[in-house]
Order: C-alpha cells, then sequence, then structure tokens
C-alpha cells in the first residue's frame, strides 16, 4: 500500500467525525485521539519489531512479551479494583497462558522459535486473554454484588466461601468465554478472520492461511477458557476475611 492511499483511507475517519458532530454524539474527541494514537503506536511498533526480527535475539523477544503483559495488566485491572492484589493475578494469568501456549507450539515445533513467529502470536494471545480477564472481572464484580445476599445465606448456613462463590463464579466463567466460543461456531460464514485475510491479500495460498488462522482460533479457545479459570480462582478467595465472611 503507498503512502497515497494510506492517506485516502482517512475517509473513513472523517465518516464517522462527521455522523458525531451532525448527530451530536459527543464522540469527536475519541475518534481523533484514537486515530492518532493508533498511528504513532503502530508506526512505533512497526519500526521497533523491524529492529527486533532483525536482531533475532531473545532478550529483545522477551523484552516485547513483558511490555504487552505490562500494558494488558494496566488496561485490565481497571476493571477489577474492587479484587485485592488484582495486578499481580492478572501477571501470573498472563504469564500462565504465554507460557502454556508458547510451551506447546514451540515444545511440539508447530512453528518456528523466530521473533517473525512468537511476537505476533503471543500478541494475540495476550491481547485476546486482556479482553477475556475485562470480560470476566466486568461480569464476576456485577454477579457478585447482584448475589451478595444469596452468598451470605449459604455462609450462614455453614457453607463454604468457594460454595457460596461457585454460582457467580461459574457464571462469570461462561458469560465471560461466549464471544470467543460463538465466534468460531460462525468463522468463514458470517466473517474471514483478520489474520487469514491479511495473508490472503498479501498473497499467501489461501488453504495455507486457513490452516494459519485454525491454529489462531485453537490458541485463543485455549486462551480464553484458561484465562477465566484461572482469573477467577485467583480472585474468588479474596472476597472474603478471615472469618470466612464475604467482604462489603
Amino acid at each position: 500500500m503507498s503512502l497515497i492511499s494510506l492517506v485516502l483511507t482517512l475517509i473513513f475517519v472523517l465518516i464517522p467525525l462527521l455522523l458525531s458532530q451532525t448527530l451530536r454524539l459527543g464522540l469527536n474527541r475519541d475518534i481523533v485521539v484514537a486515530t492518532i494514537r493508533s498511528i504513532v503506536q503502530l508506526l512505533a511498533v512497526g519500526y521497533v519489531l523491524q529492529f527486533v526480527f532483525d536482531s533475532e535475539s531473545y532478550l529483545y523477544i522477551g523484552l516485547m512479551i513483558a511490555l504487552m503483559i505490562g500494558a494488558a495488566t494496566q488496561n485490565a485491572r481497571k476493571k477489577g479494583k474492587s479484587i485485592n492484589g488484582i495486578t499481580w493475578k492478572l501477571i501470573v494469568t498472563f504469564l500462565s497462558v504465554q507460557f502454556l501456549t508458547q510451551g506447546i507450539l514451540l515444545g511440539l515445533s508447530i512453528t518456528p522459535a523466530t521473533a517473525q513467529y512468537i511476537i505476533p502470536i503471543s500478541g494475540m494471545v495476550i491481547g485476546n486473554s486482556m479482553v477475556l480477564g475485562i470480560l470476566f472481572l466486568n461480569r464476576f464484580t456485577a454477579e457478585v454484588e447482584a448475589r451478595h445476599d444469596e452468598a451470605e445465606l449459604i455462609l450462614s448456613l455453614g457453607g463454604t466461601p468457594k460454595q457460596a462463590i461457585h454460582k457467580q463464579l461459574i457464571s462469570s466463567i461462561q458469560a465471560s468465554t461466549i464471544p470467543t466460543i460463538e465466534s468460531q461456531k460462525t468463522i468463514g460464514l458470517v466473517q474471514l478472520p483478520g489474520m487469514m485475510s491479511g495473508q490472503i491479500i498479501a498473497g499467501a495460498d489461501p488453504v495455507q492461511a486457513v490452516l494459519f488462522q485454525l491454529l489462531i482460533l485453537f490458541l485463543l479457545l485455549t486462551t480464553a477458557i484458561v484465562t477465566s479459570i484461572m482469573l477467577g480462582f485467583l480472585s474468588y478467595p479474596t472476597l472474603f476475611n478471615d472469618q470466612m465472611q464475604l467482604k462489603q
């Protein structure tokens, strides 16, 4: 894509700006900020990735992954401020998902141990894990608040904290994984996923593009389930005090 073609694509920014201005939606500032940030961030990342790919240093690969996890943690922790130690819980979850997925990919030689594969796949995994973490925390905190009296009743009857919070926990895990599972049911029929489309546009064989996309889909399914379960079981004990009472 040429620079002129890229500039012409700004029409897709002008359209929502005009609609926001006309309907007084109040989105103009957010749209402009989002556009500028996306341009600056992606260009910066592009140059950084070029440097990392050329160096093929595992130190730089590790630093890139650490940066991804740090940014994902900072963004997701906002939804779980009411949970003590949510920052380290998110870090442990993201690291676990990363080690699990890359351990399988590299251990079984499914993908080469190069920056070209490790960094993009890690970005997809950590990004998806972040979104799932946000969905889970948002639903879990709402469920706990809505069923506070129910949990108190179970505790008063001699139930354990795990029994008191079980319904809220399972419901939140199920709800947070629904988007991932449902999107996979219609993949290829309703939408062509980004990685597959990008490879096809770049001239790759469509069948090879499909195979790589299936790899990513299976990865994201594991990411969704593991993220929600780990975050749930790390979070719920902190909702209770030493006397096994539900904190306000």
